[in-house]
């Protein structure tokens, strides 16, 4: 039985983003994260947002801190750039020759209440670990990048070597024909789409299918894994808002 989250459904059904959304794809794809409302006004509005109805998105999401203001200008909120780091590494995630290696993680601590054991799972998962059995997560040692200091306080953490096979484990571990599909479907939903709302609504949904990403090791994937080809479709977009935006592709 596959242990991982749900690969992202056919995009084909989506709807429209809400002016907040809007907002958020538009900032989470520039560096530095931030934009005078007299840009916003002039991008959101392809979009089909209008500015009354921005103005009172923005205000509503500097009350919930998603963003900040400074005079005229809207920038994202910590919370938010660290979700724009997890967004970035998944759009170019750093990797490293793989040797065979496993990185694993075994919870030591018990008692934990329901909210702490979702949030420990949800920093897993963001670290694009799966778990094999409660509480024993492992990922290929193929991602160049340390497991966090606090990971520690609740676990162990070791390098191995299952002798199960590596292409056999990871295909327990990770939906990866259902993720293949979905990629798939979003690539040709953003080939086909025109309306730039269309168009924004397809990447978003692309970028959260990129998180969902293992990011295994060339040797552990199935023939033709669209994997690279998405995260070059939305580089690509991206570019395209940095135009839009006025800043430079060197910032990307």
């Amino acid at each position: 039985m596959r242990m991982n989250v749900p690969a992202e459904p056919d995009p084909a059904g989506l709807r429209p983003l809400s002016a907040r959304s809007v907002v958020l794809s538009l900032l989470l794809g520039v560096h530095p994260p931030e934009l005078p409302v007299k840009d916003l006004i002039r991008l959101v509005e392809p979009f089909g947002v209008g500015g009354s109805t921005l103005r009172a998105a923005l205000s509503r999401m500097v009350s919930a801190g998603d963003l900040r203001r400074t005079d005229a200008v809207y920038r994202l909120s910590d919370r938010l750039l660290a979700r724009q780091r997890r967004q970035d590494d998944a759009v170019h995630p750093r990797t490293r020759a793989w040797d065979g290696d496993w990185e694993m993680v075994v919870i030591t601590v018990t008692g934990r209440g329901p909210a702490e054991r979702a949030d420990l799972r949800a920093r897993l998962t963001a670290l694009r670990m799966a778990e094999l059995r409660e509480g024993v997560w492992l990922r290929p040692a193929n991602l160049d990048r340390p497991l966090p200091a606090g990971l520690r306080q609740v676990a162990l953490t070791y390098t191995a070597r299952p002798d199960e096979p590596s292409r056999q484990l990871a295909d327990r571990l990770w939906p990866l024909p259902d993720w293949a599909a979905g990629a798939r479907s979003l690539l040709a939903h953003v080939t086909a789409a025109g309306d730039p709302a269309d168009r924004l609504t397809a990447y978003a949904a692309a970028v959260r299918h990129l998180l969902a990403d293992p990011v295994l090791p060339p040797a552990l994937l199935p023939p033709d894994w669209p994997g690279e080809a998405l995260r070059s479709a939305y580089a690509a977009y991206r570019r395209e808002l940095s135009t839009a935006l006025g800043a430079s592709e060197e910032a990307y």
